[in-house]
């Protein structure tokens, strides 16, 4: 018989909508959209695989705003000249046990490599600096008509995501993307009403929220994924991620997820060298917690964790604290599908996803391993297949140079 587990427990937003319980399948880079940038039909079965799996809360990969702005070449992009029946399907399958299935929307900033943008735009023409530089363009400056432009994109993408049949969006303000660009001091040296203090430097995403309301509603939920610092000197503090969050949560913000780190120091994906997992968070399991109950303390807003989670102990350990309302689940529920199912049956549930390697550190970081290897785990899931613990890191890696030179990059008009 399942024990009993707090984890079980319905978590209500202020809008009245109720997430059937503290699982939340986070982002994820799928790498599953078509030439036209429209869902492929195995998305919805990777989704509809995880929906089964008994997950409160989905969230789905990356959605770009601006199709001549992409991270990766086969991004989803959801605006005017999109598929809209081919995202009813996804949304379709992703909801079929009843759970939420929200869209992250996002624009990539400067962090849209050399195939994919041959002059990138950001909020100041600064370079991104570190292992991944060298297959980065310098990014131009953009102007205040066009800052005005993007957060109407950023809206209307959350507009349609309600039509399409999401039952929620979550701005992607982390992770060194344009939003985490605009809050970060480094990145961002403005000097105008969108740069330099950092109530300018926040107006960007404020703006965001304030536009996507308008078109959504008050009974949609908004949500962030925001850092909780970026941890580069001169960059982003966990003191003006919680100023972040109380101008957005004093706003009507309905959830926040809280993550940290950017290409440049990516610390999401902790685990080896730089991003190595202090023994305070191995023991806890979650990388985020410590600011997350500080916020707590700031912020009434119902929080997700995501990072580091690997037993059943450490999950309901997180939520019982109050430290998180939900446990996020990236890296280990591709691995296991139906973890929020197995979870409930054992307490005893661990996992060890490991950190797949070629033995050249230089060709991991390049290739961005630790995403590219978990992508062709979810491409089997998405061909109705399981996935492969021995799958070799070598062929993820080829997989993912094959991808990226598969497809030109989007010009400008």
């Amino acid at each position: 018989m399942p024990h009993p587990s707090i984890l079980a427990q319905p978590l209500t937003l202020k809008t009245g909508a109720v997430l059937p319980n503290r699982f939340m399948k986070a982002a994820t880079s799928e790498q599953l959209g078509n030439r036209q940038h429209n869902p492929k039909p195995g998305l919805a079965k990777l989704y509809k695989t995880w929906s089964q799996g008994g997950a409160g809360l989905l969230i789905s990969g990356n959605i770009m705003v601006d199709r001549t702005a992409l991270g990766e070449p086969f991004n989803v992009v959801l605006d005017g000249d999109s598929d809209l029946d081919a995202f009813r399907q996804w949304t379709a399958a992703a909801r079929v046990d009843g759970n939420h299935f929200w869209a992250q929307i996002n624009h990539p900033g400067k962090q849209s490599p050399k195939v994919l943008s041959p002059e990138p735009v950001a909020p100041s023409a600064i370079p991104l600096d570190g292992a991944l530089a060298a297959g980065f363009n310098t990014p131009r400056a953009l102007s205040d008509s066009e800052i005005t432009t993007l957060i109407a994109s950023f809206a209307k993408t959350a507009e349609l995501a309600k039509t399409v049949g999401f039952t929620g969006v979550q701005i992607h303000g982390a992770h060194g993307y344009l939003v985490s660009q605009f809050l970060s001091p480094k990145h961002n040296t403005r000097q105008d009403r969108w740069g330099g203090t950092a109530e300018n430097r926040m107006r960007f995403v404020l703006e965001i929220y304030r536009a996507i309301r308008a078109r959504v509603g008050a009974d949609f939920p908004v949500a962030i994924k925001l850092n909780s610092a970026d941890f580069q000197k001169g960059g982003f503090t966990e003191e003006e991620s919680m100023q972040v969050a109380e101008a957005l949560v004093s706003e009507g913000l309905d959830h926040i997820e809280i993550s940290g780190g950017s290409y440049e120091q990516p610390v999401m994906m902790a685990g080896t060298g730089k991003a190595a997992v202090k023994q305070s968070t191995q023991a806890r399991e979650a990388y985020f917690l410590h600011y997350a109950e500080a916020l707590r303390a700031r912020c009434d807003v119902p929080l997700a964790v995501t990072g580091g989670f690997r037993s059943a102990q450490g999950m309901e350990a997180a939520v019982a604290s109050g430290a998180t309302d939900m446990v996020g689940l990236a890296r280990p529920i591709i691995l296991v599908p139906d973890l929020p199912k197995q979870v409930l049956a054992s307490s005893e549930f661990k996992i060890d996803v490991g950190n797949p390697t070629t033995g050249k550190p230089k060709i991991d970081a390049i290739s961005m391993l630790g995403i590219v290897w978990y992508e062709k785990q979810m491409w089997r899931l998405a061909q109705g297949r399981k996935t492969k613990l021995n799958l070799s890191p070598w062929m993820a890696v080829v997989s993912s140079f094959w991808k990226v030179m598969s497809k030109p990059a989007p010009r400008r008009a």
